[in-house]
């Protein structure tokens, strides 16, 4: 099968259609799996099938809409997370021999890890956050976090929710083109939806630093009194 072909809006939402041979489970089922091979080097980015089971998925007359987001999402969410995990993984294994592993590789430099890496020394977990909004950092994200030994569960607790962010926008956006998805409204519509999703995602990764910094400085408060009793009870009284 030509990979290529998962590029084009219209040949992914044939096969996700409800009303194609798998159903509308199918669809989902093969939007789960369209994702989590994204993750491994499918010449697919995320967005479209995210966009198109909005579209469409979502959309089903015959359930409830609420229903139909929460199973789709979550399915969505689960194909994106064990993609990275697994790419995460598979270049902590193999280091900066990574690019030599067939497929992956492909999509991979060195200077994008290296350049990457630096981003990480400077921004850290942030990274995650907002390299998942971008179709072409993504992949060079996460294989610089698993080649840096980038702690694996601030990696994934970073990557889950930004995917909650980053899904959740795309799907967002192709429910409410619906009848309207084209390549066109797409590219239209879609730099509108990804700002939101880079505001919602600095603005959460403000809060967290701000949550953690508070809490260190009470931490440090109670340290600093605890050492101040400390000194009163073993310092000598006048009367002594």
């Amino acid at each position: 099968m030509d990979f290529l072909a998962f590029l084009d809006i219209d040949a992914v939402k044939n096969m996700l259609a409800p009303s194609g041979p798998w159903g509308w489970w199918g669809g989902a089922l093969l939007s789960f799996a369209l994702l989590f091979s994204c993750g491994l080097g499918l010449p697919l980015p995320e967005d479209i099938p995210l966009i198109v089971s909005g579209a469409i998925l979502c959309h089903d007359p015959s359930g409830s809409v609420w229903q139909e987001w929460m199973i789709v999402g979550f399915l969505n969410w689960a194909g994106i997370i064990g993609g990275d995990i697994c790419l995460y993984w598979i270049s902590r294994r193999y280091g900066q021999n990574i690019t030599r592993v067939p497929i992956i590789g492909k999509h991979v430099t060195m200077e994008r890890i290296e350049h990457v890496g630096k981003l990480f020394e400077r921004w850290g977990v942030g990274v995650v956050a907002i390299g998942r909004l971008f179709a072409g950092v993504r992949g060079a994200m996460v294989i610089t976090a698993g080649t840096i030994r980038f702690n694996f569960l601030v990696f994934v607790i970073a990557d889950s929710i930004a995917a909650i962010f980053s899904g959740g926008i795309f799907m967002l956006l192709g429910f409410w083109l619906h009848e309207k998805l084209t390549t066109a409204n797409v590219e239209k519509y879609k730099h509108y939806f990804v700002a939101g999703a880079i505001v919602l995602a600095a603005a959460f990764i403000i809060y967290i630093v701000w949550r953690v910094r508070r809490h260190r400085t009470i931490g440090e408060v109670v340290v600093k009194k605890v050492i101040e009793k400390r000194e009163d009870a073993s310092t000598p009284s006048a009367a002594d």
